[in-house]
C-alpha cells in the first residue's frame, strides 16, 4: 500500500488558497476599497453565501474597516476586497469611503504631530 503525498496538514485538514475563494480574480467589479473604507452589513444572513460571506456579515453588524475585516477573517486584503465587491455587488453590504474633507483635517493633524515631534 503507498502512501499518496499529503496537501494538508493533519490538524489543520485540507488547505484552500485565499486565491480559489476568489475564483482567482485579483480585482472586484467595482471601485477598489480603501483600507479604512467602513463597512457595514444589511442583510442579516443569506444563505446562498460561502463561510466567508457569512463571517463578513457577522462582523459588519457595526461599521468595520476593510483592514480589520481582513484580521478578522485571517485572509489577505485583497482576498477581502474581491468577496466585498461581490457582495456589495449583491446589495449585501455598504461600504462607505473616507471622505475627502475628513482627509484634509487629518492632514493638517498630521503636520501638527510631526511639528510637535521636531521641537522635541
Amino acid at each position: 500500500m503507498t502512501d499518496a503525498p499529503r496537501w494538508y496538514d493533519e490538524e489543520a485538514g485540507p488547505v484552500v488558497r485565499p486565491f480559489a475563494l476568489i475564483r482567482g480574480r485579483t480585482r472586484s467589479s467595482g471601485d477598489a476599497f480603501d483600507l479604512v473604507a467602513s463597512v457595514r452589513a444589511l442583510a442579516e444572513r443569506a444563505d446562498d453565501l460561502g463561510p466567508e460571506q457569512q463571517l463578513i456579515l457577522r462582523a459588519a453588524r457595526s461599521p468595520i474597516s476593510v483592514a480589520d475585516l481582513a484580521v478578522e477573517l485571517d485572509l489577505p486584503v485583497g482576498v477581502v476586497r474581491v468577496l466585498l465587491g461581490d457582495m456589495r455587488d449583491h446589495g449585501l453590504i455598504s461600504v462607505t469611503s473616507p471622505s475627502a474633507t475628513g482627509s484634509r483635517s487629518n492632514e493638517r493633524i498630521l503636520k501638527e504631530v510631526i511639528n510637535g515631534l521636531r521641537a522635541l
